[in-house]
């Protein structure tokens, strides 16, 4: 059995904008991307989803103190990883993306007013330098927000973003990076359902949304109820994760599926209990890393508190390193 998660339909604003943040060229001006090639994406090893999860770092405060980690992603080159959130005191589609080191210490952020909820983004190597790929042009000024377009800009501490926007006029927009294959997953509603896209990182960095290597609708299940809370891509399998905030241990109800892009079937599914003593846990994006030594892992974020009344928010992530 695998069980559902709930989704709701996002009405577009007629005005979109990037508060504050400047763009430049590369629109892609395609709701529907209708040009697939129709290549298969090559077989791959998946995750072992009921494998053990272990402790990268645990209750680590981001720069926006009273909001949760809303999804991660790593620089698989420069070895960085980069958190996005909410900002503080906003109307609530303004984000914060942080620059964390790997044992969990805030070395930057970037703010990108009217952006949307952050519910995954992705990450791009050039060089030195990393391109972070977020959701933006948000179609609601409130926590409902989210993002009509694709932003893709360059990471600096304190910096304004100097904003790519691809794939605009979308609804509910977000994406991911497989940074060990270096292809762009895309979410996004086209016609009222959720739809997955994946794509060459390279090309899609050049506004080229034209080779499609893969598009599916995101599997149907019977339950509902459950929030979805991120996703990601390593090779032929997109993992999602659910579920809702457990004010203790007793409540878990957090779950992890694989997808294979080829077929849009699920192949596997398992409840994770990975960092289950947390209090206030909620389960907040995936994001695939892999070492210096060559080990490939999957990780799982959560968000939590020190108490139900505590104002303040930490990050902590686990991962999974079981593949066949």
């Amino acid at each position: 059995m695998v069980e559902a998660w709930s989704r709701s339909g996002v009405t577009r604003r007629s005005a979109l904008k990037l508060g504050g943040v400047a763009a430049v060229g590369g629109f892609v001006p395609a709701l529907v991307d209708t040009t697939a090639r129709g290549d298969a994406v090559p077989t791959s090893a998946r995750f072992d989803l009921a494998a053990p999860s272990y402790q990268l770092f645990r209750m680590k405060p981001l720069h926006e103190s009273h909001h949760v980690m809303q999804s991660f992603a790593f620089d698989n080159v420069n070895r960085r990883l980069f958190v996005a959130q909410l900002q503080n005191g906003s109307s609530g589609d303004d984000l914060c993306i942080s620059r964390l080191s790997f044992d969990g210490t805030l070395l930057g952020h970037m703010h990108l007013d009217g952006a949307g909820h952050g519910v995954s983004i992705g990450v791009e190597p050039v060089g030195s330098a990393s391109y972070l790929w977020v959701e933006c042009d948000s179609n609601s000024s409130g926590d409902t927000g989210r993002g009509t377009a694709l932003a893709r800009f360059k990471f600096v501490d304190g910096g304004t973003p100097s904003v790519q926007k691809f794939l605009t006029g979308s609804t509910a927009i977000t994406c991911a990076t497989d940074p060990v294959n270096r292809r762009l997953a895309v979410r996004r509603s086209e016609g009222g359902t959720m739809h997955y896209s994946i794509y060459d990182l390279a090309d899609a960095a050049k506004g080229n949304f034209d080779n499609r290597l893969a598009h599916f609708a995101e599997p149907s299940t019977v339950d509902t109820g459950v929030t979805f809370q991120g996703y990601t891509l390593f090779g032929a399998y997109i993992y999602t994760m659910d579920g809702t905030v457990q004010p203790d241990a007793s409540t878990i109800n957090s779950h992890v599926t694989c997808i294979d892009v080829n077929t849009g079937d699920v192949v596997s599914w398992a409840l994770t209990e990975a960092g289950r003593s947390l209090v206030y846990r909620e389960p907040e994006g995936l994001a695939i890393y892999r070492t210096v030594a060559g080990e490939t892992r999957l990780f799982l974020g959560f968000g939590s508190r020190t108490s139900k009344d505590s104002l303040n928010r930490y990050a902590s992530l686990y991962y999974k390193n079981v593949l066949y």
